[in-house]
Order: structure tokens, then C-alpha cells, then sequence
């Protein structure tokens, strides 16, 4: 299998290429403005929970769950951050990454994402506790339910068993009454099939590159 191949993003920002899947971590239209837009102003920002319970599929490059923290700092929360990563990046090249350079913040807050220790809480910043697993989405059990979940995982032609009415159920099983899920994808069968799972399924404008997004929301319960 070939190495990941660090690149350069139109924003300036790294992402990853995987040449054995033809695929990137982000889009090359801009890393950062991508994760910025869809995870942060259609996900973070639409949530109003405190404390906030957040689950990512997919932690990746760290991108999303530093840009979390970076916001929070502006606006404190408590924020309770779950992240699952089946496939962690090696430590040459999560070190190599330049977000925190591009985005004016210490490294060192930066690299702690990548180097905390896994299956523990753990202090990543005020008001800001990571805990990381390395196990799938399809493995990984819970009781907890979420308010906020990043669906990062990659496009469904390059990953499709975690597009599937399956995944989705789980999914709306982890988001408590009124939580939301947000996801770069905008395919039609993906809200077909998160609207057969039971999820209000909303069509937002997209980052640069991408005409649309996905929010869904899993509906309050009704007390008859």
C-alpha cells in the first residue's frame, strides 16, 4: 500500500492524499474553510446545549476537532468531544500539518489532539475534554446519545459501508431528541436514506466547491 501524501489545500491548508483509495481527507478547495464551513457554522453554531455532548466520525488530520476547540475558546462551552479513528495518522505526518501556524494558535495544543492518550478523557483545553477511540464506527458501543455529530467519514464511492441504513440507524440512536448530524455529502440517495432512518434531513449551501451539505436533525419527542 502507498504512503499518505501530505499536500497543500487551495486555502493555503494541508490535507491527505491516499493513493491506494484515489481519495483526500478534505477538499483541495480549502481544508480549513471546508471544515469551517461545514462542521463549525452548520454544526457547532446551530447547537445551543451546554454542556455539549459531540461525537466525530472520523478523526483524521484533527482539523475538526481543533477548529472546535479554537471556537470554544471565543465562545466557552463545556464541550465533551468523542472522536473515532479505526486508521490514526503516524506522527510524521500529523507533525507536519500547518493549522496551527495558518491559524495563528499554539502547536502545542495542536499536536496534544494527536498525541493525548487514547480511550481516556483528557484536558485538551479549558472547558474542552478529548477523548479519542481507535475502533470503527461499526464496532464502537455506546449508551450515550450526542447532541452534535460531525459525519466525516470518506465520500460513499470511495467508503460505501458507511453510507448504509445501518450506519444511519446508529446514527440516529446516538443523537438525543432534537440533535443534529452534519455531513459534507449531498448525495440524494444518502437523504433518502437518512429520511428512511427516521431524520429530518435539510439541504444547506455547501463550502467552495460543493453546491450543497447535509444537516440532519433527529426530532423532539412528543409528550401526548
Amino acid at each position: 500500500m502507498m504512503k499518505p501524501t501530505l499536500i497543500y489545500t487551495a486555502d493555503g491548508s494541508h490535507s491527505i492524499y491516499l493513493p491506494h483509495l484515489n481519495e483526500h481527507y478534505h477538499s483541495v478547495h480549502g481544508a480549513i474553510q471546508e471544515s469551517m464551513h461545514v462542521f463549525i457554522y452548520a454544526g457547532l453554531h446551530a447547537v445551543a446545549n451546554n454542556p455539549i455532548n459531540l461525537l466525530e466520525v472520523g478523526l483524521g488530520t484533527g482539523l475538526n476537532v481543533f477548529l472546535t476547540m479554537i471556537e470554544n475558546k471565543n465562545q466557552p462551552r463545556s464541550i465533551s468531544y468523542t472522536s473515532l479513528e479505526k486508521y490514526p495518522l503516524t506522527a510524521e505526518i500529523y507533525q507536519s500539518l500547518n493549522y496551527a501556524k495558518l491559524l495563528n494558535e499554539d502547536e502545542k495544543d495542536f499536536l496534544k489532539i494527536h498525541q493525548c492518550a487514547w480511550e481516556v478523557p483528557v484536558a485538551i483545553h479549558e472547558h474542552f475534554y478529548l477523548i479519542k477511540h481507535h475502533v470503527s464506527l461499526q464496532q464502537w458501543h455506546t449508551k450515550q446519545q450526542f447532541h452534535l455529530i460531525y459525519f466525516d467519514a470518506f465520500a460513499p464511492e470511495k467508503q460505501p459501508d458507511m453510507w448504509t441504513e445501518e450506519i444511519f440507524k446508529k446514527i440516529y440512536e446516538l443523537l438525543e431528541p432534537g440533535g443534529i448530524m452534519v455531513t459534507y455529502c449531498a448525495k440524494g440517495v444518502v437523504k433518502r436514506t437518512l429520511k428512511s432512518c427516521g431524520l429530518q434531513v435539510q439541504s444547506l449551501p455547501g463550502p467552495p466547491g460543493k453546491r450543497e451539505m447535509i444537516r440532519a436533525i433527529k426530532p423532539k419527542q412528543t409528550i401526548l
